[in-house]
C-alpha cells in the first residue's frame, strides 16, 4: 500500500503535509501535537468537515471500504459497552466469535462476562479480536499498549506480530513510544508539526539516526526505560 500524499488544513492552516508508504508494517511515530492522530482519523474519515481532506494514494484494496480496514483504539476501557456482554458486542456469529477468541488467545467463555469483570489485556484482545472479524488487508493502531502494564504489553505486542504472520495484513501503528515502534514494526516515518522528519527501516533509523528530532524521542524513551527499570 502507498499513500502518495495527505494533507490536511483548516481556515486556511495546513496541519498535516505529509507521504508515507505501508510495506509490511509502518510505526508512525511523534510526539503530542506532531499530526500522528490527525493523520490516522483522516484516513479513518473521522475528522469534522471544516477541515479539509486531501489524500492522494496507490493501493490493492479501497482504503474507506469497511472490510478492507480495521482499527484498534488506544483505550480498551471506553472502546466496548460496560452494560452489554462481550458476545453482544460481536457482529458475528457464535462459531465465528469463539474462533476469534482462541486467535487472540482468550478462553471463548469470557463471552458471556461483561467488559468491567475482564482485565485491559483481556479487553483489549478482546478489541483486536472484533477488529480482525472484518478479515482486515490493513490494521490501524492507535498506541493500542499505552494503558497496559508493561508485562501484558509485550504479550499484546507478540500476539500482533503472530497475528500478522498467520493472516497477512498490513499495520499502521501510532505511537509516541519509539520502543513500542521497535519491538513491533519494520519500518518507521517520524514526523513533527504535520511534516516527515524522516522515514525508512526501523533497524536503520534507529540505529543511525539523521534527525536531532528522532536522535530526541530515542534518547527520552531509551531514559525512561532506565528510570522505570
Amino acid at each position: 500500500m502507498k499513500i502518495t500524499r495527505l494533507k490536511i488544513e483548516h481556515q486556511n492552516r495546513t496541519l498535516v503535509d505529509i507521504a508515507f508508504r505501508i510495506k509490511h508494517s509502518l510505526a508512525l511515530v511523534g510526539q503530542s501535537g506532531s499530526g500522528k492522530s490527525l493523520t490516522l482519523k483522516a484516513l479513518l474519515k473521522m475528522l469534522p468537515r471544516e477541515m479539509t481532506v486531501q489524500l492522494e494514494m496507490e493501493s490493492d484494496f479501497e482504503l474507506h471500504n469497511g472490510h478492507s480496514v480495521a482499527y484498534v483504539p488506544q483505550n480498551p476501557f471506553t472502546a466496548l459497552s460496560p452494560l452489554t456482554k462481550v458476545k453482544e458486542q460481536f457482529f458475528v456469529d457464535d462459531v465465528q466469535r469463539s474462533a476469534l477468541m482462541q486467535r487472540v488467545d482468550l478462553d471463548a467463555d469470557l463471552l458471556h462476562r461483561y467488559p468491567p469483570e475482564l482485565s485491559g489485556g483481556q479487553l483489549q484482545r478482546v478489541v483486536l479480536a472484533m477488529a480482525l472479524s472484518f478479515e482486515p488487508k490493513l490494521l490501524m493502531l492507535d498506541e493500542p499498549t499505552t494503558a497496559l502494564d508493561p508485562n501484558t504489553r509485550l504479550l499484546i505486542m507478540a500476539l500482533l506480530k503472530k497475528l500478522q504472520v498467520q493472516m497477512g495484513f498490513k499495520m499502521l501503528f501510532v505511537t509516541h513510544d519509539m520502543t513500542s515502534a521497535e519491538a513491533l514494526c519494520e519500518e518507521i516515518c517520524v514526523i513533527k508539526s504535520g511534516k516527515v522528519v524522516e522515514q525508512g527501516l526501523m533497524k536503520e533509523i534507529v540505529t543511525s539516526p539523521k534527525s536531532a528530532y528522532t536522535k530526541s524521542l530515542i534518547e527520552a524513551n531509551f531514559s525512561h526505560r532506565n528510570f522505570r527499570e
